[in-house]
């Protein structure tokens, strides 16, 4: 099977958790795009009713459009039922690397607030030390982006803006992110998160730790739950 295949496995499993009566988070990426089509067909088919759905990206709203899939705002539902995301890294620990789909901040606001959050992968995304496998994205207002990059170097990691300076990737916010490599990974992750919390001009950054409650790889040798 493909990777993509194992990502489609991982995320309709997940998929079978989501009842009628719900209110969804809905994440971003290739991973979860799987996982909304899904729940788009059982929408149409009326193998669920009453759900909706609140999506954490312009990409994923576009995409639960196409199989009309009711959508919503955490303006109008700050409660959400189940969420479902894909990751980039996952430790042990159930700590996770998002935001290389660039849409970390509204992924993280969407799924602080739901009563159940599920990570779905394939089995290249979990690492024995968080921040190993890839950048950690921060995200930074346009405005002195430079001065954040040569702050965020002095935390030991080497930063580069997304997409150049030519051409930078622009959020959906309209911010710019700065993907931040560690070359020995993250020693301390809830030590930094604090620090990139408190920093002015940060807007968010892709360390998700203690918020998924459930992730489910997706393998050559099938399916592994972890929670």
């Amino acid at each position: 099977m493909s990777i993509d295949q194992f990502k489609q496995r991982a995320a309709e499993k997940a998929v079978e958790q989501v009842k009628s009566g719900m209110t969804l988070g809905l994440g971003s990426g290739s991973t979860v795009s799987h996982a909304v089509i899904k729940i788009g067909q059982l929408w149409q088919s009326g193998e669920l009713a009453n759900i909706t759905g609140v999506p954490t990206s312009e990409r994923t709203e576009t995409l639960a459009r196409q199989y009309n899939i009711p959508l919503t705002t955490l303006d109008s539902h700050p409660n959400l039922d189940l969420a479902i995301d894909g990751a980039d890294e996952v430790d042990p620990h159930l700590n996770l690397i998002k935001g290389l789909g660039g849409a970390l901040l509204r992924e993280k606001m969407v799924e602080l607030t739901a009563k159940y959050f599920i990570v779905v992968v394939d089995d290249t995304k979990p690492v024995k030390k968080i921040g190993t496998r890839g950048p950690l994205p921060v995200e930074v207002v346009q405005f002195s982006w430079r001065y954040q990059a040569n702050w965020l170097a002095t935390l030991g990691c080497t930063p580069t803006l997304r997409g150049g300076e030519a051409a930078p990737f622009v959020t959906d916010n309209g911010n710019y992110i700065l993907d931040c490599t560690f070359p020995q990974g993250i020693d301390d992750p809830a030590g930094l998160a604090r620090t990139l919390n408190e920093r002015t001009g940060v807007v968010e950054h892709g360390l998700f730790l203690n918020m998924a409650d459930e992730v489910i790889v997706a393998g050559e040798t099938g399916l592994q739950f972890i929670n």
